[in-house]
């Protein structure tokens, strides 16, 4: 694929998560995704767990939201930088009780595409300004 189609996948991958189409996770993510964003979502650490792990995060912060800002793409890499909102309004493994407060923050993606799906994903973003804003503690070791 080239950058632009793998910019473009980026782009119909985070609509999908807008409009919660769960269902729709396979034509972006490959079945066995890397998901290397362990800190908040608490997957089990096994290639394609993802898939799970962002349908409660969907699920805990809808109406959840991420703005797509920039998208950089460099051969089977794409670089998101994204503006995500929402409402502490489910429950969650890693996520203390709902508040119903909302977010704003912004995030980070570095994408890896292969056979035109996402393969790895990692993310960097202010999850200490998301537990301020909605209210949570900050969580401990296990």
């Amino acid at each position: 694929m080239t950058t632009e189609q793998n910019k473009q996948l980026v782009a119909d991958f985070f609509a999908a998560l807008n409009e919660a189409r769960v269902a729709d996770l396979g034509d972006y993510l490959a079945a066995d995704v890397v998901d290397h964003n362990k800190v908040v979502h608490g997957e089990p650490d096994e290639p394609g767990a993802a898939f799970a792990a962002i349908a409660l995060q969907l699920e805990a912060l809808a109406p959840y939201r991420a703005r797509v800002d920039e998208l950089i793409a460099e051969g089977d890499r794409v670089v998101a930088r994204v503006t995500q909102s929402g409402v502490s309004s489910g429950s969650h493994p890693r996520m203390p009780v709902p508040t119903g407060r909302a977010f704003e923050n912004e995030a980070i993606f570095v994408l890896t595409l292969a056979a035109g799906r996402i393969s790895e994903m990692r993310c960097v973003s202010d999850r200490l300004g998301l537990f301020i804003q909605l209210g949570w503690d900050w969580p401990t070791a296990d």
